[in-house]
């Protein structure tokens, strides 16, 4: 029995007696006196688990005032030692949280994975070191507009905010009732009712300006139609007319695209050594991109519009290098 397995049932027994004395804890641990004594130590001290000695009833006791609503679970979160290691990924995607939405909760529980990361004796320092996730393309966003926009997305208030339009280089006002917020590839999209529009958009969040919470109850859309708007086609650009991509993959790029998940309801299969893939979208600017950063491997079918957009994008391309 791993140590994992040694908290679970001691959690279990602290939860389902009043006392449990240290000769029970053995029996149903398999474990010596000294063995068990560290892994209450590291209960406590790694975990701030709530177990005191009764020195009356002599035995372990678990703290809680409501056993209805515990203030602890124990540990709170359970891994083997694998998963554990996994945990500084998410160790440095919490560091790159944008600040305002869960600021008050970040520090501890970034504590709390450096001690789950530290139990096998491997300093957080060294295993940092050792495993790195690094954030792609990632856009800068001003800490106080996200928190405006964090406090009215929960607090189902309307938004005033001043967007920036990259494509046309000027800003426009838009009152909008926020529905979430969307962290994708490394960047933060906040879907939302456009009241001046009258329909739904994404806007990216970096591209919000100026972001002021208005008193004025906000639209709530429910989840169908949010995710029939915006979640049926291809990428973070969506919209509810959606068409098929067909694009087919050289042999020596299909064994790795046959892997990759573009779209939730993709159709893939191998046919004469390539690979066809086949996906919805309903605006092309983001398919567009990741198709031809894949260049002479991967070639679309259907649709013709979206062949013809290919083409002229890579004969532009090669006009560039023209020599």
């Amino acid at each position: 029995m791993d140590r994992t397995e040694r908290f679970y049932k001691i959690e279990r027994m602290l939860r389902n007696r009043d006392v449990v004395s240290i000769r029970d804890f053995l029996d149903e641990l398999g474990v010596s006196e000294a063995t068990f004594k560290r892994d209450i130590e590291y209960l406590r001290e790694r975990l701030n688990a709530p177990i005191p000695w009764d020195r009356e009833k002599r035995g372990y006791r678990l703290y809680d005032p409501d056993p209805k609503n515990p203030r602890h679970e124990l540990p709170g979160l359970w891994f083997n030692s694998s998963e554990i290691h996994a945990l500084l990924a998410f160790h440095h995607l919490l560091d790159n949280l944008q600040p305002g939405l869960l600021s008050p909760h970040i520090a501890p529980l970034k504590k709390r994975i450096q001690a789950l990361i530290e139990k096998d004796d491997h300093a957080f320092a060294e295993v940092a070191r050792r495993i790195r996730v690094l954030p792609l393309a990632a856009r800068r966003i001003e800490s106080p507009c996200f928190q405006s926009i964090a406090h009215a997305l929960l607090a189902r208030r309307r938004l005033r905010l001043v967007h920036y339009h990259r494509t046309r280089n000027e800003e426009t006002e838009r009152e909008v009732s926020p529905q979430r917020l969307v962290h994708y590839r490394d960047n933060w999209y906040l879907d939302a009712w456009d009241h001046g529009k009258n329909a739904l958009r994404s806007f990216a969040v970096d591209s919000i300006r100026k972001a002021v919470v208005i008193d004025k109850k906000a639209r709530t859309i429910s989840d169908k139609t949010l995710d029939a708007e915006l979640a049926t086609g291809y990428g973070i650009f969506a919209g509810r007319k959606t068409q098929w991509a067909r694009l087919r993959f050289t042999p020596e790029r299909a064994r790795w695209i046959a892997n990759e998940q573009w779209h939730p309801k993709q159709r893939g299969w191998f046919e004469d050594g390539y690979y066809l893939l086949e996906i919805s979208y309903s605006d092309d600017r983001e398919l567009l991109m990741d198709i031809l950063k894949y260049g002479p491997d991967v070639e679309v079918l259907a649709p013709k519009n979206l062949r013809n957009k290919a083409r002229e994008q890579l004969l532009h391309a090669m006009r560039l290098y023209r020599e």
